[in-house]
């Protein structure tokens, strides 16, 4: 009798796992149907067998859903209840728009009869089943660094298959120019070889959309929490691995952190857009539909420092050029992306802190809690340089451009354009005014707060500000003979000092070669100007002179690897290509380098 039970324990079991891999090879097939659906265009017989092909999919689909629930019994969380209840939802109106009578008669769901409803049924079908997948990132194959350089050769690659369909653009894209935009959106730089607005249909600028958030953020974080959101758990592989790309302290606050990431990436994004909507006009945007697009698009663009613009010259258009409200947003948007998560969660550690100290100070009942540097060294350091590089920056670019480029401004309003002007080179890449007509002492600002970029663990690149902050430093420790770098009576290690100087040298070594190689290719343009590109792609900022479209195949492929590389820094790169040596229990006798 127990044989009986066990034997159909197991049948059960095998089917089980029959019937998830089944759903979930359905929901990949089903996804790209809607892909080739949305990315060609199709005659009126086939629009309508591809219309049967999802009904009978997601009839299937929700079948198979039901089955887990009611048949085997499984108790899926809560989130994921509410998951499949949206799914059953949209299934539910989908059959009540099938249905003629009700169709014709019912207001809400003739609103409701939209291909964007089945889109939306597919996509969520198949993050349903693909989340619960099984995620183990095996380290015997792939070591962290060469899966992070991996997981963004896959969506560059994705990326320029879906900006090649007949629907991403209006007449057809190159290639090497689907590529390079993909590269571009990923790496989140935002140089473009063509004008984003005009060039691709709402399906491509919907692409480069996703291109940049999954570039900002990293598709490991996605695919990570999708599957710990509807499993409850994760593996400790993955919790290891996840753990450098959070910049978690320990392997247990590596779920926590990951969860705040994404909210405060939410969060802002939302907030941000819903500020960019009501900074709008109708004079500058006529449809409702075309400003909620503007303002997500830029959101996101903002947040992740890919500076992408559905406008042909970015902010310096002519109809928003004087919109300083919008420029703030979207300054306010990329300063924040780019300070970089851990320094945004300790402050919100640290505003967390306040409150209940305050709280407890108001109620006089219990002692203040004490907590001892609840802001940390990194968070201290990062703040301080950033504010620095924006004060400098804004003065600098207000006095070197006072009577060129903001001219045509006045009052608050050169202040502000002087500022996104300032704030903007530290990758996020959007322009007020136009830069091919700024001064060669501007030039060279912008040339050091692009070198710099932004903070570590953020979605801009640069060599980052705590990088820049250790080697000046390091400068005044060496001038005043000490063999130590000290700053806020905490001391920096040794491993931090020699990662800084690694990472500038590295980063040197990978324009200086651009440069060389843009220039053997374009011998007709200057070395100003590709310079100025090579430091742009490099740091993914994205500001350019002019000559981008320009450039010969040759040249457009140095910067696709320029940006490629400076996303994913050269030092990942050796780090994924070089064997790790373990730690030698020897050491060799020190001697003294003549250096100056």
């Amino acid at each position: 009798m127990k044989f009986s039970g066990f034997k159909s324990w197991l049948q059960n079991e095998r089917f089980l796992n029959s019937l998830n891999r089944f759903s979930f090879f359905l929901s990949l097939i089903t996804l790209l149907v809607a892909i080739y659906d949305l990315g060609f265009r199709h005659v009126k017989a086939e629009e309508e067998q591809l219309n049967h092909f999802y009904f009978i999919a997601l009839i299937i689909g929700v079948t198979a859903i039901i089955l887990r629930y009611f048949f085997f019994r499984i108790k899926f969380r809560l989130k994921v209840r509410v998951f499949d209840g949206i799914l059953g939802t949209l299934f539910f109106l989908l059959i009540l728009v099938k249905i003629d009578s009700i169709r014709e008669n019912l207001a809400v769901v003739q609103f409701l009869n939209k291909m964007a409803y089945v889109y939306l049924a597919a996509l969520i079908y198949f993050i349903r089943e693909f989340s619960t997948a099984e995620f183990n990132f095996q380290r015997k194959y792939l070591n962290p660094a060469q899966l992070f350089i991996v997981g963004f050769l896959t969506i560059i690659f994705l990326g320029t298959a879906l900006l090649m369909l007949p629907k991403a653009t209006y007449d057809g894209i190159s290639l090497l120019d689907a590529l390079f935009t993909s590269t571009s959106a990923v790496c989140v730089t935002g140089l473009i070889v063509v004008d984003t607005g005009s060039y691709f249909t709402t399906f491509g600028q919907s692409v480069i959309l996703l291109l940049m958030q999954l570039g900002g953020l990293g598709i490991m974080t996605f695919a990570s929490y999708f599957s710990y959101f509807f499993r409850g758990r994760t593996s400790y592989k993955n919790q290891l691995m996840l753990k450098d790309a959070t910049n978690s302290e320990k392997i247990g606050e590596v779920i926590g952190v990951l969860k705040k990431i994404l909210y405060i990436t939410m969060i802002v994004e939302l907030l941000g857009a819903f500020l960019i909507y009501i900074s709008l006009s109708k004079n500058e945007i006529h449809h409702i539909a075309d400003r909620l697009f503007f303002s997500i698009f830029h959101a996101v663009s903002g947040f992740c420092n890919a500076g992408f613009s559905t406008l042909e010259y970015s902010l310096y258009d002519p109809d928003f050029r004087f919109n300083y409200p919008l420029q703030l947003i979207i300054a306010a948007l990329f300063i924040l992306g780019g300070i970089g998560f851990p320094i945004v969660l300790n402050l919100y550690k640290y505003m967390v802190y306040s409150i209940k100290n305050n709280f407890l100070k108001i109620r006089k009942k219990r002692n203040k809690i004490y907590s001892p540097w609840v802001i940390n060294l990194n968070t201290r350091i990062v703040l301080f340089t950033t504010s620095i590089l924006l004060l400098v920056g804004t003065i600098g670019f207000y006095g070197f451009e006072y009577n060129n480029t903001l001219a045509e401004h006045t009052g608050f309003g050169k202040i502000v354009t002087a500022f996104f002007g300032a704030a903007t080179p530290r990758t996020a890449g959007f322009n007020s005014v136009d830069t091919g007509a700024l001064n060669f002492s501007t030039l060279m600002l912008l040339f050091l707060l692009m070198w710099i970029g932004a903070s570590p663990a953020s979605t801009g690149g640069g060599i980052k500000t705590s990088t820049i902050a250790i080697a000046i430093l390091n400068f005044f420790s060496l001038a005043r003979g000490k063999n130590r770098i000290e700053v806020y009576k905490r001391e920096i290690s040794e491993a931090s000092v020699r990662r800084a100087f690694a990472i500038i040298s590295l980063s040197l070594m990978v324009i200086g070669t651009a440069v060389f190689l843009i220039a053997y290719f374009d011998e007709d343009k200057t070395l100003l100007s590709i310079a100025f590109e090579c430091f742009s792609a490099y740091s993914t900022v994205g500001l350019s002179t002019g000559i981008t479209a320009d450039l010969t195949s040759a040249s457009k492929m140095v910067l696709i690897f320029t940006m490629f590389i400076g996303r994913v820094s050269m030092l990942t790169i050796m780090i994924a290509i070089l064997r790790r040596v373990k730690h030698l229990n020897y050491r060799y006798p020190t001697d003294e380098i003549l250096i100056n």
